[in-house]
């Protein structure tokens, strides 16, 4: 039995029943010299391959997914063009769902879950539209001029697990007709989404100061319980594009849009601020602020009370308490804090210790600056988990109990406690502390990241899968998540699906080596997903791309061996563990009994050794 991966198009005739029972002839003719002279073409053109016609269906099926969506909206397009001289109730329409998945492949002929979820799929579509799965929308990204509307999640007849479905809506002009026909989940509030600041400082490194700026306006908004805030790691994917502000609204389903733009110069600062109605472009307010750095935190009350007051928004006592209260009184410990923040992203040995330092300097301006410390308790953790740095776990967790005693209500204190109380081997009580977390802010990617791995490593591997999934739906850039979900996939036996998230992993994965060259993270998960896809050539080039970077660095080691593993060089990948595994932490001590990269050498004798001294 072959199987492969594909892409698959599926297509019918709205109320074909109904065109055939009013006129059998004229809907039969009509529906062949559409398919004669422009459908067939069309999917030609976009190297797509007609697998088989059934009645008014069609099921066809692509290399690419970009050629299969933008075939399925030129489709679209040109059958409206045919369609404007034919009354409404004589025209053939077709609706057509698009998904990627693993296919059962017998004498040119395509079955399997991968096929039935794309004709599931197609029934979501209006006539004349397209819709996709959560997989082909990932696939795509913004490389068409097409916005894709959130459906959410569905129940398809014989699919054992939802799936996410997206309707395209094929140009702007319809994106903005069909705004007034969507009744959004939050329809009884507004909806806005805050796009990052743009830097316009003449130093380029000032772009954590605007991003950070972003992230706290959002957080604000975030605390009042009349608005629907989008959340910072989906607006952050926007970030250097240029799109219109009703491609973005419609995109992301809100009402409103704020985009701003920060200058920082010496002691001074120029913040401006725009909003717009999403659904016309229309400026209904906009600021500029020409002020001294120490007003910062005034310049964020003001634009969040603008906000407030445009909308009409009645804000609560305790809600106006919580925004003008602001995390620290001290502007040089809040641009410290965001200094910090930038470099802990990126997860070198190096910019962790550089981010620690950025947070101690906070702490000490601002001993009362929560935020502050849970940076430092998620360096260390990081460092002592990932990097093998020697931090005593009494000391781990004392920067995590003083965030607590300062700000017991900070969603983000709650996740570091949890990760340091993993990291230390203390499940039970990290487990609660994760909870805690999601409970304030359901849409933390750190509580949602650091979550799914503890579960990881008690075993959980469905509750695993299900917090990488939500972390890599929250921050588009995270490629860790689907690659890291593929090792609980695997022990859940769903390979067709692990398959589907390691290859979305790696395409973020090159993403984040071009943008982030000097880090060798992003580098070692791409060496372990590609020797997992068979890729040896390129596995080999991004473990010798580690190895420049980071040859002594723990858990590049360890990475580096699982990729060995994967390859089946088992005396290189032993040599790696052996060197990394007295280094790190007790959580990567529990990690190797299940990780299914190092399936391949659980038999080695060394390894069995390796093993004891973990559960020492």
């Amino acid at each position: 039995m072959k199987r492969r991966l594909t892409t698959i198009l599926s297509a019918d005739v709205a109320g074909y029943s109904r065109l055939m029972g009013a006129n059998e002839a004229e809907t039969l003719a009509a529906l062949t010299a559409h398919r004669a002279e422009f459908v067939d073409a069309m999917v030609a053109d976009h190297q797509g391959r007609i697998v088989k016609l059934i009645g008014d269906g069609m099921l066809v099926e692509f290399e690419s997914v970009v050629s299969a969506v933008d075939c399925a909206a030129k489709i679209q397009k040109g059958m409206r063009a045919r369609n404007s001289a034919v009354p409404a109730d004589r025209r053939i329409e077709f609706r057509i769902g698009v998904n990627i998945g693993d296919v059962i492949v017998e004498n040119d002929d395509i079955f399997g879950d991968g096929v039935n979820i794309a004709a599931r799929i197609e029934s979501f579509a209006t006539p004349g539209g397209v819709a996709v799965s959560a997989a082909v929308r990932e696939h795509v990204g913004n490389r068409l001029d097409l916005i894709f509307e959130d459906a959410g999640e569905q129940l398809l007849k014989n699919i054992e697990r939802p799936v996410r479905v997206y309707n395209v809506v094929i140009d702007a002009s319809q994106a903005a007709s069909d705004r007034s026909d969507r009744v959004p989940a939050t329809a009884h509030k507004p909806s806005i989404a805050v796009l990052p600041f743009n830097n316009m400082s003449d130093d380029p490194a000032q772009e954590y100061f605007s991003d950070g700026i972003t992230e706290d306006i959002i957080t604000d908004l975030s605390k009042i319980s009349g608005l629907s805030v989008v959340a910072r790691h989906t607006v952050f994917a926007y970030k250097g594009t240029r799109v219109t502000a009703q491609r973005v609204a419609a995109e992301l389903g809100v009402s409103f849009l704020l985009e701003g733009s920060v200058r920082k110069a010496g002691q001074r600062v120029r913040i401006t601020g725009q909003l717009i109605d999403g659904s016309d472009g229309r400026h209904v307010w906009a600021e500029r602020y020409d002020r001294d750095l120490t007003d910062i935190f005034d310049i964020q009350d003001e634009i969040t009370e603008a906000i407030v007051t445009q909308l009409r928004i009645r804000l609560l006592p305790r809600e106006r308490k919580a925004i003008e209260q602001p995390a620290t009184a001290s502007v040089e410990a809040y641009n410290y804090c965001l200094k910090g923040r930038e470099l802990f992203h990126t997860m070198t040995k190096a910019s962790l210790q550089h981010a620690r330092r950025m947070f101690t300097y906070a702490a000490e301006l601002d001993p009362r600056f929560a935020r502050a410390y849970a940076g430092i308790a998620d360096c260390d953790s990081f460092l002592c988990g990932f990097h093998g740095v020697n931090i005593p776990p009494e000391y781990l967790l004392e920067n995590c109990a003083k965030a607590l005693e300062l700000d017991p209500d900070l969603p983000e204190v709650h996740a570091s406690h949890g990760y340091a109380l993993s990291t230390v081997g203390r499940y039970e009580e990290a487990a609660l502390a994760f909870e805690r977390a999601l409970a304030l802010d359901p849409n933390s990617h750190e509580a949602h990241y650091f979550y799914a791995r503890h579960c990881f490593v008690r075993c959980d591997y469905e509750k695993a899968v299900a917090h990488y999934e939500r972390a890599a739906e929250i921050r588009p850039d995270d490629y860790r998540s689907p690659v890291l979900a593929g090792n609980a996939l695997d022990r859940l036996g769903q390979w067709e699906e692990k398959e589907r998230l390691i290859r979305i992993g790696l395409e973020r994965v090159e993403r984040s080596m071009v943008l982030h060259p000097e880090s060798s993270d992003a580098a070692q998960l791409g060496a372990c997903t590609c020797a997992a896809l068979g890729d040896r050539e390129r596995a080999l080039d991004l473990i010798a791309r580690v190895n420049a970077i980071d040859p002594e660095d723990a858990r590049a080691c360890y990475n580096n061996a699982c990729a060995y593993a994967l390859l089946g060089e088992r005396e290189l990948a032993m040599e790696l563990l052996e060197h990394s595994l007295p280094l790190v932490s007790p959580e990567l001590h529990a990690w190797i009994w299940n990780d299914s990269d190092l399936d391949s050498i659980r038999d080695h004798p060394r390894f069995q050794e390796l093993l004891k001294a973990a559960a020492k």
